[in-house]
C-alpha cells in the first residue's frame, strides 16, 4: 500500500498551472466532495475542477455548475494527467470504480478538509485516494488505507488501522486501537470502542456500537452491536 505521511504532504502551489482533477460520482456524495474541493481551493489554490464522470448518466449535462465528460471507460481514454476523486459511499462499490480506472494517467490523490489537523506529530498515514471531510477529529498513530472514506463529523482515535475501501458515514466513531478490515462500512453515529476488531466487508447500521469483535461478511446493528444476517 502506498501511504502519505502528512510530514511529506505538500500540496500544489497555488499558480495557473494547477493540476487538472475530476470527480467520480455524479450524485449526493460527488456534489459534497466538489464542496470540499472548493473549500480547499478557497484556503489554498490547488486543483482545476474539470467535472464529472459516472458510468450512469446524471439527468442533466452539468451537476453543481461542472460539466459530465463521460464514464469510465472514457476517463480511462485520457491523453493528459488527471488526478481523480472517487466519491462512491458504498465500499464495494467504489473499489468496483477504483478496478476498472486503469490508464497509467490517471492518479488518487488523498483529498482532506483545511480545517481538520493533520500535523506532522499525528503521525497519520493516509493511503491513495483517501476522502476525509469536514468536522473530522484523528488523534496520534492512525493508519488509514487506501480509498478510505471518513464523512462529515467523524473521530478516529489513537493506533487505529482503518483498511483498503472502508467508509466512515457521518458522526461515525473508532475508538483507540479498534482495527477496521478492508471495505468495513459504518453507519451514521456508530460507534467501536477501543480494541474492538471488525471483519471486512462487515456493515455496523446507524447508531450501533460494537463492543465486542465482530466476524466478517455480516450486518450488525443495535446497542450492543450483534449480527443479523449476511452483509
Amino acid at each position: 500500500m502506498t501511504q502519505l505521511f502528512f510530514s511529506d504532504y505538500d500540496p500544489p502551489e497555488p499558480t495557473d498551472n494547477r493540476p487538472p482533477l475530476v470527480i467520480f460520482g455524479a450524485g449526493g456524495l460527488g456534489r459534497e466532495v466538489l464542496l470540499l474541493l472548493h473549500q480547499l481551493n478557497e484556503a489554498r489554490p490547488s486543483w482545476q475542477l474539470r467535472g464529472f464522470y459516472d458510468d450512469q448518466a446524471p439527468a442533466t449535462p452539468t451537476v453543481a455548475g461542472l460539466p459530465y465528460l463521460g464514464s469510465s471507460a472514457d476517463l480511462n481514454a485520457t491523453t493528459e494527467p488527471l488526478a481523480v476523486a472517487v466519491a462512491v459511499g458504498s465500499p464495494a462499490g467504489r473499489a468496483a470504480v477504483v478496478g476498472r480506472l486503469t490508464s497509467p494517467l490517471l492518479s488518487f490523490p488523498a483529498i482532506v478538509h483545511p480545517a481538520v489537523a493533520l500535523h506532522p506529530r499525528q503521525r497519520i498515514a493516509l493511503g491513495d485516494g483517501c476522502i476525509i471531510q469536514q468536522g473530522c477529529r484523528l488523534t496520534c498513530d492512525i493508519v488509514l488505507g487506501r480509498f478510505v472514506l471518513l464523512n462529515l463529523g467523524c473521530t478516529v482515535g489513537h493506533d487505529a488501522k482503518l483498511d483498503d475501501f472502508c467508509s466512515l458515514m457521518p458522526h461515525a466513531n473508532v475508538s483507540g486501537a479498534a482495527r477496521l478490515a478492508t471495505g468495513v462500512y459504518l453507519g451514521t453515529n456508530a460507534s467501536v470502542i477501543q480494541g474492538v476488531r471488525v471483519g471486512e466487508n462487515t456493515i455496523v447500521g446507524a447508531g450501533a456500537v460494537a463492543v465486542r469483535d465482530l466476524p466478517a461478511n455480516v450486518t450488525a446493528v443495535g446497542v450492543p452491536a450483534r449480527a443479523i444476517g449476511n452483509g
